[in-house]
């Protein structure tokens, strides 16, 4: 049973800054990788950045340069420190844990949080 758990949504003005964390617990193989999706009004859910357990991170284009992803294999949680926060950056933000072992792959999601940036 694995469950995930976000914090750190909210408002803020274009240009601000905020941190989202993400704990996941219950059993989670050692090989691992969390990351972030997004999802505005009438789009689709969308990789905003990804971390596995040896260290390796992607970013979507959009936030390159912006946006920071880190993790802590120890308290198996997930960070994005988002900085020069845009409009467009504005959707309901998902905490993603990909788990592989024993021969299979399992997905959980948490169950977003909302971050809205005022122009």
């Amino acid at each position: 049973q694995v469950q995930l758990v976000e914090s750190g949504g909210g408002l803020v003005q274009a240009g601000g800054s905020l941190r989202l964390s993400c704990a996941a617990s219950g059993s989670i193989f050692a090989i691992n990788a969390m990351g972030w999706y997004r999802q505005a009004p009438g789009k689709q859910r969308e990789l905003v950045a990804t971390i596995t357990s040896g260290g390796s991170t992607n970013y979507a284009d959009s936030v390159k340069g912006r946006f920071t992803i880190s993790r802590d294999n120890a308290k198996n949680t997930v960070y994005l420190q988002m900085n020069s926060l845009k409009p467009e950056d504005t959707a309901v933000y998902y905490c993603n844990l990909r788990s592989y072992g024993l021969g299979s792959a399992r997905t959980y999601w948490g169950q977003g949080t909302q971050v809205t940036v005022s122009s």
